[in-house]
């Protein structure tokens, strides 16, 4: 009888067991499938209107549960936590700009930051642009503060580490083009990024950063004068005309006396150039300085340092506006006076 009721206690035993063991994997099955339902249902599958997050640098998990929250992405509760650990994506989350649509799932969300896939957003520095104009252009897109910038762009170490040239300022080193920028872009990087491509562009044209670059002329002094090319022609056919006579009056010790540098020298400036202005000595004011200002006073586009490094033959001196986008060329200062009294009806005061 004893050795019938042991028998009986171990099959007893034995289903207990397979019935606690069935019990612990359907519990296991069914929170597998209340996860998985989770993971693959979006919040509101019928709405795709897309949702711009910013995933800040050094974000937790959390953190980026609370973002998304914030934006009906995902409910607040702890199935999103659990199932990047389960995914093993909770580590790999990247910092950005996202557009994520509304109706992807917690677990495309999660792959989605895990791809590192961030909004490119394009910049656009124009030709000839200062460094002022250009700290204007990144503040209003919220990229980076003016003072902040021109502190950077001013600061002797950096200058030197970005161009390794005898430059006070990054001025005429950025280099014009459309930039594609990422939210949380530090502003080293940006300005690290303009200068590194004219760096590459001096590249294709062979130029050499040392010594003398060009018409007898260093790098620094080929910006210099590049930048005054852009600012003085909108027309890309003059750029070389316009190189060839500020070239011809350096070599033959003339002043350059061109408006542009007088304008970039003064504190303030209403749009009106006045005699007055000419007559005020600044380090730019070529009318009264000889040779070529201290630096770029613009960042110049590829087409005025290929004109410098490339100018027109022949021995123009003097040019003047004609009022419609172009300019007339002199070799005299005879022909240049007739040339001001046909096209310039309104002298300065």
């Amino acid at each position: 009888m004893e050795q019938e009721e042991n028998v009986r206690s171990g099959i007893s035993g034995w289903r207990l067991c397979r019935f606690c063991f069935l019990l612990f994997f359907l519990s296991l099955l069914a929170a597998g499938g209340w996860l998985y339902l989770y993971a693959v249902t979006p919040m509101a599958p019928g709405d795709d209107v897309g949702r711009t997050v910013v995933i800040p640098p050094g974000a937790s998990l959390s953190g980026i549960q609370r973002i998304l929250v914030k934006e009906e992405l995902v409910a607040d509760d702890f199935r999103f936590r659990l199932l990047a650990r389960l995914l093993q994506v909770g580590r790999r989350l990247q910092a950005g700009e996202y557009h994520l649509a509304k109706n992807l799932s917690p677990a495309q969300l999660l792959f989605e930051i895990e791809s590192g896939r961030i909004v490119q957003r394009p910049v656009t520095i124009p030709e000839g642009v200062n460094l002022k104009e250009v700290a204007a252009i990144l503040a209003s897109g919220g990229w980076l503060g003016q003072e902040e910038f021109l502190r950077l762009v001013r600061d002797p170490d950096f200058v030197r580490r970005q161009m390794r040239v005898d430059a006070a300022t990054l001025e005429g080193y950025l280099f014009p083009d459309t930039y594609y920028l990422t939210r949380g872009m530090q502003g080293r990087e940006i300005v690290a990024m303009m200068v590194a491509r004219l760096r590459t562009m001096l590249g294709e044209l062979g130029i050499d950063r040392e010594g003398k670059v060009g018409q007898g002329l260093t790098l620094h002094q080929v910006l210099t004068l590049a930048s005054i090319v852009e600012k003085e022609t909108a027309a890309p056919s003059e750029r070389p005309l316009i190189a060839q006579v500020f070239l011809n009056r350096l070599q033959r010790g003339m002043r350059l006396q061109t408006d542009p540098t007088v304008i970039y020298g003064l504190a303030s400036f209403d749009g009106n150039l006045t005699r007055k202005d000419l007559r005020t000595p600044t380090p730019y004011n070529t009318y009264i300085i000889k040779g070529l200002p201290p630096g770029p006073i613009g960042n110049p586009g590829r087409a005025s340092i290929e004109a410098v490094l490339n100018p027109a033959e022949g021995s123009y001196l003097y040019f003047v506006s004609k009022n419609d986008s172009t300019h007339y060329f002199s070799k005299s200062l005879a022909e240049h006076n007739r040339a001001v009294r046909k096209y310039q009806k309104y002298p300065r005061r």
